[in-house]
């Protein structure tokens, strides 16, 4: 039940930002047509904890500001690679394993690898990753496992020894 307030509040909240209306007729319509949606998606059973995390919601945005300055870091990093007259690219495609329990905070981790410039993730399987990195330090980076070990904390799953 949760989850379906939470979504009828993101969907209102979208639809109010989107539209721009004020009035109270309007208002009701953009509440009925959010609650028209929600009861769909629940009898469609889509509405599920994972699906729509917001038990994320603090938790998560210490973790938004690390990672935009890793982003920026990391651009940084690949621009300087680029840029250089030797270009001293090293690909490389390895595995790592995610130590999260479940598949949203697994899915939180490959896809922050990916956002990383220089880094993608190819496959997630079995909370393995693979991984293709531009440069070998690149993958240094990732293999460390802070970003492992901070995607953990957002999800509360302390799972592997650090």
């Amino acid at each position: 039940m949760a989850s379906s307030i939470s979504l009828w509040v993101f969907l209102y909240a979208f639809w109010f930002l989107l539209s721009g209306h004020t009035e109270p007729l309007l208002l009701g319509f953009g509440a009925v047509s959010c609650t028209l949606v929600v009861y769909i998606a629940h009898r469609m059973d889509v509405i599920d904890h994972e699906g729509h995390p917001s038990h994320l919601s603090l938790k998560i945005l210490p973790y938004w500001a690390w990672l935009s300055w890793e982003i920026v870091k990391a651009n940084i990093d690949v621009a300087k690679v680029i840029l250089s007259p030797k270009l001293p690219i090293s690909p490389v495609m390895f595995k790592t394993k995610a130590n999260q329990k479940r598949e949203l905070g697994q899915v939180i981790y490959a896809n922050s690898i990916t956002l990383t410039p220089g880094t993608v993730t190819v496959n997630l399987e079995d909370g393995i990753l693979e991984v293709h990195a531009l440069t070998i330090q690149g993958a240094k980076d990732v293999l460390n496992g802070e970003m492992d070990r901070r995607v953990c904390q957002v999800k509360g799953e302390m799972e592997g020894k650090y």
